[in-house]
């Protein structure tokens, strides 16, 4: 019964570690967007020095969006900030702004 405690616990912790990462500000580049579906795929930039010879490119994620709006005031190439929340698996921007 303790060991289940612990490993649900555990679970819920990481959930949480995880939702929490995806929520704070990043920034990367537009690489596609898709108005019709309401999708963006941005790279995200590397932040730090650690593998900064490697280059700064980051993964490349595919967000929905809450807004079609949204994508209004960016394009393919576009430098930007922004926050996503991950709902059942699939990225959901929160704040999307050109720097």
């Amino acid at each position: 019964m303790g060991t289940t405690r612990l490993i649900y616990a555990g679970a819920v912790a990481l959930s949480l570690l995880a939702t929490s990462v995806l929520a704070d500000d990043l920034t990367g580049t537009v690489m596609r967007i898709d108005r019709l579906n309401g999708t963006i795929s941005i790279q995200q930039t590397q932040k730090g020095t650690v593998g900064a010879s490697t280059g700064s490119a980051g993964a490349l994620q595919e967000y929905k969006t809450k807004d079609a709006a949204m994508l209004d005031a960016v394009h393919a190439g576009d430098r930007v900030n922004y926050s996503a929340t991950d709902n059942n698996g699939t990225g959901t921007l929160t704040k999307l702004q050109k720097q």
